[in-house]
């Protein structure tokens, strides 16, 4: 029954009771407190640095640090994914800087742009010039300024760049860079 206009007060609600939670089996078991598994942190870094189906089954602190001690691991992934699609471009007969451009393409796939995301929210916040606070909500702003894009090519440029120079000088030579890169990029 609803609350006439004359009565101020309404009738109260029934209890909302929650659906049981299906039973899903047995979870995974739980680490020691303070500590995660190599695997917990292979899946961390893999589920949250590429875009790779892993599940993550934690999502802590413990689970996180392990996840960016691995992240070199995933860099190195992404990474011979890279250096595997230029080296098979240069093997066409397509010339180093297509490969080089092929390369630098494969980590912003597996990313989700991620590093350059960063990238462009960092010099758009810095390049504006404002207080700290200031540049901060420049930095979250989910939209890209004049410096994000002019940082965001430069960038692109010289990777592409360097790859090129590294390709011409053998497939071997752009592979190595490219998985070298990408590794350095996650140890950093």
């Amino acid at each position: 029954m609803t609350a006439s206009p004359s009565d101020p007060t309404p009738e109260p609600l029934p209890e909302a009771r929650p659906d049981p939670a299906p039973d899903l089996g047995p979870g995974p078991e739980p680490a020691p407190a303070g500590r995660a598994s190599l695997a917990d942190g292979l899946r961390f870094a893999f589920g949250t640095l590429t875009v790779l189906p892993v599940r993550l089954t934690r999502w802590d602190r413990p689970a996180a640090r392990a996840g960016m001690l691995c992240a070199p691991v995933a860099g190195l992934v992404v990474g011979l994914a890279a250096a595997a699609l230029g080296t098979a471009l240069l093997l066409l007969d397509a010339g180093p800087l297509l490969a080089a451009v092929a390369t630098v393409c494969v980590p912003a796939a597996l990313t989700r742009g991620l590093h350059l995301d960063g990238l462009a929210d960092t010099a758009d916040g810095l390049g504006s010039g404002k207080p700290a606070e200031a540049a901060l909500r420049i930095m979250k702003q989910s939209d890209i300024g004049p410096f994000g894009v002019l940082v965001l090519l430069l960038a692109l440029l010289l990777q592409v760049a360097a790859l090129a120079d590294r390709y011409a000088a053998g497939a071997a030579h752009g592979a190595l860079a490219a998985a070298t890169a990408a590794v350095a990029a996650r140890l950093a």
